[in-house]
């Protein structure tokens, strides 16, 4: 509980910092301040795969699961690496949301901020009902592990003309009915009245219509890290130091996001394969190092090809 504890408040440390600190006047985020973040996220995220490897080589963990301190870790690194890849597809639709709602770059990050915050409760929320599925009914790897295969090759299938349009959501639809949406953005506050009328501001929406999509990811992401381990710790901590740079590496990837088209197909891999894997998981068992190894080929081969095309 301790160790819960203390990873929720460093989380929560960062969080206030962020926006109470570094960010507490609205600021357009430059390539280079992006970069310096993702670089700092990315190095803490891969550096608590040592907090890890000693966290599960002492008593202090629950160790039900029976991990070693290297498999621990491996299976953390996997997790974080299968949730980084599936973030960065979560990027494009966050770029389509933007544009679609035209909200400019001086009040994005403080929609982002929100819209983190949001997604970081709903994936605990997620990963604790999805850990207990699984221990409770082991044929539910099964429905996980089908759903995976078949959202990869939809994927794989996806034409270019069928771009998310927020405008046509349901979300979208059901804040309509509820209240006005006001047509410009006069300032940073997500609730505008003017002339005794309330209205959402477009940054509502758009922050609302992200919380939504994130909900359509988590499905994806989830079951992909629990093929990998049902440990709730190293499934949680992986989970939220990937959503945590998602933030940063928007911005960084903000203005590269065309070169980056061949990572569809490094998705589809990394889906299927985890799919495939929880699918025969009862005939197969694949060690750590291969799994990690076939999510990290898949991802570099497909930044690599899109860099060089």
């Amino acid at each position: 509980m301790l160790i819960w504890i203390g990873f929720i408040s460093l989380i929560l440390f960062f969080l206030v910092m962020d926006l109470g600190v570094f960010n507490r006047k609205a600021h357009v985020i430059s390539t280079k301040e992006a970069s310096a973040w993702t670089g700092l996220w990315v190095s803490v995220a891969v550096s608590f795969t040592g907090v890890i490897y000693l966290l599960y080589g002492s008593e202090v963990v629950d160790n039900s699961t029976g991990l070693t301190p290297t498999n621990a870790a491996i299976k953390y690194l996997t997790g974080y690496l299968i949730e980084l890849s599936l973030s960065i597809d979560n990027i494009f639709v966050i770029a389509v949301i933007f544009r679609s709602f035209k909200i400019p770059r001086l009040f994005q990050h403080r929609v982002l901020f929100w819209g983190i915050l949001g997604a970081i409760v709903f994936r605990a929320v997620t990963i604790l009902f999805g850990v207990g599925l699984i221990n409770r009914f082991d044929w539910m790897i099964y429905v996980f592990g089908g759903f995976l295969v078949f959202t990869g090759i939809k994927l794989l299938l996806e034409k270019e003309s069928d771009e998310f349009d927020p405008h046509n959501s349901w979300i979208f639809g059901q804040i309509r009915r509820i209240m006005p949406i006001a047509k410009r953005i006069e300032s940073d506050a997500f609730i505008i009245r003017k002339r005794h009328v309330v209205a959402a501001s477009p940054l509502l929406i758009a922050l609302i219509v992200i919380e939504g999509t994130d909900i359509l990811f988590a499905l994806d992401s989830i079951p992909a890290i629990l093929a990998i381990t049902t440990d709730p710790f190293l499934v949680f901590s992986s989970n939220i130091l990937a959503i945590m740079g998602l933030r940063s590496m928007y911005f960084f990837l903000a203005n590269m996001l065309a070169k980056f088209h061949h990572l569809k197909y490094s998705l589809v891999v990394i889906l299927v394969f985890v799919g495939m894997k929880m699918l025969l998981s009862q005939v197969i068992h694949l060690p750590e190092w291969f799994s990690l190894g076939v999510i990290a080929s898949s991802l570099g081969l497909g930044v690599a090809v899109s860099m060089r095309r």
